[in-house]
C-alpha cells in the first residue's frame, strides 16, 4: 500500500529514535492492503468476536469487545463489512462515538493460527429495516468501509487453550527467541537482530 498517511508524524518520530522506519516502510509498502483478500475476510467471517476502537469527537479513544457466533460479521464485498450491534446496556459508547467520529479500529485475533488483523476504517451506524432483518435481534447494524488491512505480528499472543505464555515474551535469566519472520530473507537488512 503507498498510503502516504499510514504513519502519523508520531510514528515517523519513534521509528527514527529506534531505527525501525526502513522495516516499516517495508511492511506498509507490503503487507497493508485497502481492502480484505479472501484470507482476511474468511478469518473475519469465522470470527466469534472482535475488539472495535472508537473516539469522540474530541478524541478521547474507548475499546469495547464484541461478540457472537461465528458469522456475525460479514464481509458482503471487499471494501465493506457489517456487524450488528445486540441488546447491552444502553450506553452506546461505540455506537455514540461512530456518530460523532466515523473512524475506527477492529482487531480479529485467532488465536489458534495464530494471526492479529488488524482494519482500520470509516463506519456508519444503521438502522435500516433491510440491514436489521438480516442480523436477527439487532438494534442496529454498524457498516464500516475499509481503508487498511493488516495483519500484525502475533508473538506476544498467549496461548489462552492450553494457558501457556507466549515464548516471545521476555523472561527474566533468558534470551528471548528472534520471531520467524524477522529471519526470512526480505527482512536481511532491515530489522537488528539480538546477536548481531
Amino acid at each position: 500500500m503507498r498510503d502516504e498517511n499510514f504513519y502519523n508524524s508520531g510514528a515517523r518520530r519513534i521509528q527514527a529514535a529506534l531505527g525501525t522506519r526502513q522495516v516499516a516502510d517495508h511492511i506498509a509498502a507490503n503487507y497493508v492492503a485497502d481492502s480484505l483478500d479472501r484470507a482476511a475476510a474468511a478469518l473475519v467471517g469465522r470470527a466469534d468476536c472482535f475488539y472495535l476502537a472508537t473516539a469522540d469527537s474530541r478524541g478521547f479513544p474507548d475499546c469495547s469487545y464484541k461478540g457472537g457466533l461465528p458469522g456475525f460479521v460479514r464481509v458482503p464485498a471487499p471494501g465493506l463489512l457489517r456487524f450488528p450491534s445486540y441488546d447491552g446496556n444502553g450506553m452506546f459508547r461505540s455506537l455514540g462515538n461512530v456518530l460523532e467520529n466515523p473512524h475506527v479500529g477492529l482487531l480479529f485475533i485467532d488465536y489458534e493460527k495464530p494471526i492479529k488483523l488488524r482494519i482500520n476504517g470509516t463506519a456508519r451506524v444503521s438502522t435500516e429495516d433491510r440491514l436489521l432483518a438480516s442480523f436477527p435481534e439487532a438494534d442496529a447494524v454498524v457498516e464500516v468501509e475499509v481503508r487498511q488491512v493488516f495483519e500484525n505480528c502475533p508473538r506476544y499472543l498467549h496461548d489462552v487453550r492450553h494457558g501457556a505464555y507466549s515464548t516471545y515474551v521476555p523472561r527474566p535469566n533468558r534470551v528471548t527467541p528472534e520471531p520467524e519472520w524477522k529471519l526470512k530473507p526480505e527482512y536481511e537488512g532491515l530489522v537488528r537482530l539480538r546477536d548481531s
